[in-house]
This record gives structure tokens, C-alpha cells and sequence, in this order.
């Protein structure tokens, strides 16, 4: 256990260096690589989202795909399709860039529904259905999201539906002042080496030994296998039924929630909190690493009412709400 545990810290290290300030999304994004799941990341421009998301696939023996969603994208553009060969005068599936352990769908809701929906229907069901046939897909397989918050022309709204099939969604905000400045610092030292290694002057620099497609589903295997008491198991559904009907718990949230977050939720709640502990080298599950993953977990299964929306009320104010009110096991 200790060794993948090493193994996985030794990669959120890597990370960590590489990009710079966005230690937390660098977290969440490996618990939901343990977890299994699928990941949307929520950012203004520039925020390093999609570097993230490409560091982290280099730093894994696994396969890795980029789809650039654009509103004249197909839905084979992802799945793939058959394609008929003149020489034998049979049909040939061809992949399409889904057929990867990592992917990154970079700004998702620029595309049509019905391109997302055959995203997300693989993102589901994990496999792809194309003239009648089934073609599985890896046993690793991670969809990583970003969608820019700021831009709303010429973008489509992801439903309700569609948002619950990610296990998280992760917000990402502007960086200090002291973090712009870490910044600035190495991304000069990124293009002096850039201009080095163009030149045949670069220096031997000792790389982050890879871990494997096997370690990931080795320590995904272990994390999932922590140890979670039946007074946590209670405090994790309390939190999920307060969101149905969050009046209950305190008054100001009356006809706030619409709908209140899934079973789907329950289940990523209860892996999320499982990987947080492994992570942080403990042997079970703490309030503590519920609190840790809750925001990411749920926000985008809670739909709030139109008039609560109009008082400036977000998924997380209701969150933090009900993260008082509940009682502590």
C-alpha cells in the first residue's frame, strides 16, 4: 500500500511543480483518476486548465487524446465510425479519439447536444455502439472537461442530466499575487529551455519515472478499500437527503432547491472521501475528507429554484448551509 501511495504523491509532487498554484485542482483531479470518474473543470481563460489535464496524461504510461469541440463537430468526430473499403468491399471501424485512457474534451459546451450527449453517453456506459456493434472502452478511461464560464455566445448549455455523469466539477480561480509572480518565474525558465532544446543546448534533466496504467487501477483498487464506519456512512446520506429538502435544516433555505443531488452523488461522495484519506495517509474516513471533496461532489446536482437564483444564492452557499446544520457523527 505505501508504495503505490508514494508513487501517487510522488506524481501530485510533479504536478505541483509544473503548475504552479492550482495545488487543490491538482488533487481533485487525481482522485477523480482513482475514483474512476469523469472531471469538468470550470476556469476563466489562462487558468492553466488544460495544461493541467496534458501534464497529467504525460506523466502516466497511458494513451491520451485532445478533442477541440467546436459547434460544427460531429458526433463521429468522437466516437469514430465505419468506413467502407473499396478493396475488400466490407465495412472497417475506425476509432475515434474517445478510444484513449485519458481525454480531454476542451470547452465542452461548444459543441451541439447531440455531439455532448455521445460524449457522455460513453462516459456512462463506457463503450461505444456504431452500426449495431459494441466496442468497449479501456479499462482506464477518464474524461476531462473544461468549459469557460465568462464566454456564453455561440455555447451550449450542458443539462442537469448530462452534468451528474462527472463525478466532480471543479472550479478554478484567479491566482495572488505571490502565485502570478511564481508564474511569470517559471515560464521563463520554460521558454530559456524551450529555446535551449531548439538550439542542441539543453541540459540532462533526471524525469519523473511514469507510473502505469496498472498502478493507477492497483491504487485505485486499495483506496476504494478503506476502511469507512457506519456513523460516516450515515453522516454522508444525511447530507445528501438535506439537499432534497434542505428546509428541514434551516428555514432560509425554503423552496431554494429545485432538485436536491442524486444517488449518483451518494456513491462519489462516499469514493471521493475514501481516495481524500488515502491520499492524506490515513486508514479511514473522517468528516474531514467529506468536507474536503463535498463542494466539487455536488455543486452541479443541486438545482436551485428561480427565485433563489434571483437572491444571488449558488450551490455552494447551500452547501455551506447544510454543512452547519447537519449534526457531526
Amino acid at each position: 500500500m505505501a508504495d503505490l501511495r508514494e508513487k501517487v504523491l510522488a506524481l501530485k509532487q510533479h504536478l505541483e511543480s509544473v503548475i504552479v498554484g492550482q495545488d487543490d485542482l491538482i488533487k481533485k483531479m487525481l482522485i477523480t483518476l482513482l475514483a474512476g470518474g469523469h472531471a469538468l473543470l470550470e476556469g476563466a481563460p489562462g487558468l492553466a486548465k488544460t495544461k493541467a489535464i496534458k501534464t497529467l496524461a504525460s506523466s502516466i504510461k497511458a494513451t491520451f487524446n485532445r478533442i477541440q469541440f467546436t459547434p460544427d463537430l460531429l458526433p463521429s468526430d468522437i466516437t469514430g465510425s465505419d468506413i467502407y473499403l473499396a478493396s475488400t468491399g466490407a465495412f472497417e471501424f475506425r476509432k475515434g479519439p474517445v478510444f484513449a485512457n485519458l481525454v480531454l474534451a476542451d470547452e465542452i459546451n461548444r459543441a451541439p447536444a447531440k455531439v455532448q450527449s455521445a460524449l457522455l453517453e460513453a462516459m456512462g456506459e463506457r463503450q461505444v455502439s456504431v452500426g449495431g456493434k459494441i466496442y468497449p472502452l479501456p479499462d482506464l478511461f477518464m474524461v476531462m472537461a473544461t468549459q469557460n464560464p465568462i464566454e456564453h455566445e455561440g455555447t451550449y448549455h450542458l443539462p442537469e442530466a448530462q452534468l451528474d455523469r462527472f463525478l466532480m466539477h471543479i472550479k478554478i480561480d484567479q491566482p495572488d499575487r505571490f502565485t502570478e509572480k511564481k508564474i511569470l518565474k517559471l515560464v521563463r525558465r520554460e521558454d530559456l529551455a524551450s529555446i535551449k532544446n531548439k538550439s542542441g543546448m539543453a541540459e540532462h534533466e533526471t524525469n519523473l519515472e511514469k507510473i502505469t496504467v496498472e498502478n493507477v487501477l492497483a491504487a485505485s483498487m486499495e483506496a476504494l478499500q478503506l476502511y469507512t464506519s457506519e456513523e460516516m456512512e450515515d453522516y454522508i446520506v444525511a447530507l445528501i437527503m438535506a439537499t432534497r429538502q434542505p428546509q428541514k435544516y434551516d428555514e432560509s433555505l425554503q423552496n431554494a432547491v429545485m432538485f436536491g443531488a442524486s444517488p449518483r452523488a451518494t456513491i462519489a461522495l462516499d469514493k471521493c472521501a475514501k481516495i481524500n484519506a488515502w491520499l492524506e495517509g490515513r486508514e479511514y474516513v473522517t468528516p474531514e475528507d467529506v468536507h474536503a471533496v463535498i463542494f466539487d461532489v455536488m455543486r452541479h446536482r443541486i438545482v436551485l429554484s428561480f427565485e433563489a437564483m434571483a437572491e444571488g444564492l449558488t450551490p455552494d452557499d447551500v452547501i455551506t448551509k447544510l454543512l452547519k446544520v447537519v449534526p457531526l457523527p
